[in-house]
């Protein structure tokens, strides 16, 4: 089914609707055959409990995509308030690319995929599908590891593009 849109919507308003949605930034690490790099997305989601199933939106520009898309695997690393720099570097905030993200952190490797050693959670995750629309990959993927780290520390989230804790209430 095809639907099409009666009036364009503008990509500033779009972007200005869409920074009232709070997220959850996570970095999503990516490696294949040496080469490391990776992104922080806001776009990530439980799809299935069992079988444990995410979806991720990759914008394809970035330098992690064509890593995913050759080793079909990837890491999504939750961050807390105090990881706020890891999500900057992977953001691309400072003008780290690739492998020099990594600096300043401590990475554990599992099965070729880097997770955050500190995060409250990171998962290994398999590709299942990829739909690709305009600039974006969503990427379903399956889960296939879990690394949980018991944490009180104030979750990240980053509103109106800006980093935020968030404590429980």
């Amino acid at each position: 089914m095809s639907f099409t849109s009666l009036s364009a919507v503008s990509s500033t308003d779009y972007k200005k609707a869409m920074r009232h949605l709070a997220g959850t930034p996570c970095v999503i690490t990516a490696s294949h055959h040496g080469q490391r790099s990776g992104l922080t997305a806001t776009s990530v989601t439980s799809v299935t409990i069992d079988p444990a199933e995410l979806l991720v939106c990759i914008n394809q520009s970035t330098s992690a995509w064509p890593l995913i898309e050759k080793s079909g695997h990837f890491g999504v690393n939750v961050l807390s308030y105090e990881q706020q720099a890891v999500a900057e570097r992977f953001a691309g905030i400072g003008g780290f690319k690739g492998d020099q993200r990594y600096e300043g952190a401590e990475w554990v490797e599992h099965n070729g995929i880097w997770l955050l050693a500190e995060a409250p959670a990171a998962l290994v995750c398999k590709v299942a599908e990829i739909i690709v629309r305009h600039s974006h990959a969503m990427v379903l993927a399956t889960v296939e590891h879990v690394q949980l780290r018991d944490s009180t520390d104030p979750a990240l989230l980053y509103w109106q593009g800006q980093f935020l804790p968030v404590s429980a209430v």
